[in-house]
Parts: structure tokens; C-alpha cells; sequence
């Protein structure tokens, strides 16, 4: 659990220059609201804490937290496991993983997508309830750039679902890389090239041909 001044349960995470030059600015803009902000502070990290440097092996990329009270927790398209219906986005991930692989998660809980080193990081890490985007001026999308900067000084595949996250694709250094781009999964854009996409299975035969284990993707 990361407090607002203790960085050290984000390991080696908490080294990128973020957190010194743009992290003080922003947690005092927070702390200035009025409104709920979301997710709750102690889970506002959690995707780095889940997922450190060292064992990240796959990088999706959202957009920010859902602005629902109780559904953000801290990853990117996750949401705590007694959320029904499931969020418009994550019911079409969920659709494409059953075309892709036959099978999916139970519930809409990818911390175990994390365990295995996939980062699910959000350009932004906070929302005010209610309000989608309400934080996207606040500075955040500096530590999706360096996250990316960082993981592709080693292979790294990237999943960037929709133009936002397309854009950030600069900001990836150049190496042997797997970078997915379709469409992204929301309702308005899923049939433009999202869906059939097949990206579970794509990101496993990657990993297999560099004689990794695959991703768990539906336990």
C-alpha cells in the first residue's frame, strides 16, 4: 500500500525521474479537490506494485480509471470482482477472449494478469467520480511515458488499443518488440477492427517464440 510519500512498495519503479519532478505537483493538486477522487489513494499505484520493471513482459495501455465509485482499483480496464455488469470496454475484452481463446476470466478482476507481468497502466492514475477525464491535464501521462521509455530497453509487447494509447507509441524505443494496434474496445469504435483481432493468442505466441510462458489470460 503506497501512501502519499512513501514510494517503497513500488520498487524499482519509484527510481524513474516522475517521481521526483512531477509526482509532488500532481499529489498536491489532488489533495486540493473537493471532490472523490478515484480509485482510493492506497490503490492509485497499484498496477506498479503489482507489476515491477523486472517481471513486466506485456504493457496494455488505458486511458484512466473508471469513474464509478467502486469499480477502479488501480489497473487499467480492471475492476474489483463483485462489479455486474461489467463495464462496456472489459465486456468486449471479454467477448474477443472468447472468440480468441475460447474461454474467460469469471469475474472482471485482471490482478492475475498482473501476477504473470502484464501492466495494465492508464495515462492517467486518478479521476474525479463522475466525471471521465476529469484529471487528463494533470501531469500523469508523464509516467506512462517513461513506464514505456523503461520497459523497451528490453523486448516488450505493448498492446495500444485506440488512438490515445497509439499515440504514446513514440515514446517506445526502437527494439525487438511486439506492438498490437487495433481499434479500441469500447462500444463506439470495438467493430471497426478491435474485434477478431485476436490479441491474447497473439501475445502468447510471441512469448512462446522467445521461450517464455504464455499468460494465463482466463484464470
Amino acid at each position: 500500500m503506497v501512501t502519499s510519500d512513501d514510494l517503497s512498495t513500488l520498487g524499482a519503479w519509484a527510481t524513474l525521474d516522475f517521481f521526483v519532478q512531477h509526482w509532488p505537483g500532481i499529489r498536491a493538486q489532488i489533495a486540493a479537490e473537493q471532490r472523490q477522487i478515484l480509485p482510493p489513494q492506497w490503490q492509485r499505484f497499484a498496477a506498479l506494485e503489482l507489476t515491477p520493471p523486472e517481471q513486466t513482459r506485456v504493457v496494455i495501455l488505458g486511458q484512466d480509471p473508471y469513474p464509478t465509485p467502486g469499480h477502479a482499483h488501480g489497473l487499467a480496464f480492471s475492476v474489483e470482482p463483485d462489479v455486474t455488469p461489467l463495464p462496456r470496454s472489459l465486456s468486449n475484452i471479454f467477448k474477443e477472449m472468447d472468440s480468441d481463446l475460447g474461454a474467460r476470466p469469471v469475474t472482471g478482476d485482471l490482478r492475475f494478469w498482473a501476477r504473470q507481468g502484464v501492466l495494465l497502466l492508464n495515462a492517467a492514475l486518478s479521476v474525479p467520480a463522475g466525471e471521465a477525464n476529469g484529471h487528463k491535464h494533470l501531469g500523469w501521462e508523464r509516467l506512462m511515458q517513461q513506464v514505456l521509455a523503461h520497459t523497451s530497453k528490453r523486448p516488450t509487447a505493448y498492446v495500444l488499443w485506440g488512438k490515445h494509447a497509439q499515440r504514446l507509441e513514440k515514446h517506445i524505443h526502437p527494439g525487438d518488440h511486439l506492438i498490437l494496434k487495433t481499434a479500441h474496445p469500447s462500444p463506439l469504435s470495438a467493430r471497426r477492427g478491435f474485434f477478431g483481432s485476436r490479441p491474447f493468442s497473439t501475445l502468447n505466441a510471441w512469448l512462446s517464440s522467445r521461450g517464455e510462458t504464455p499468460i494465463d489470460w482466463t484464470h
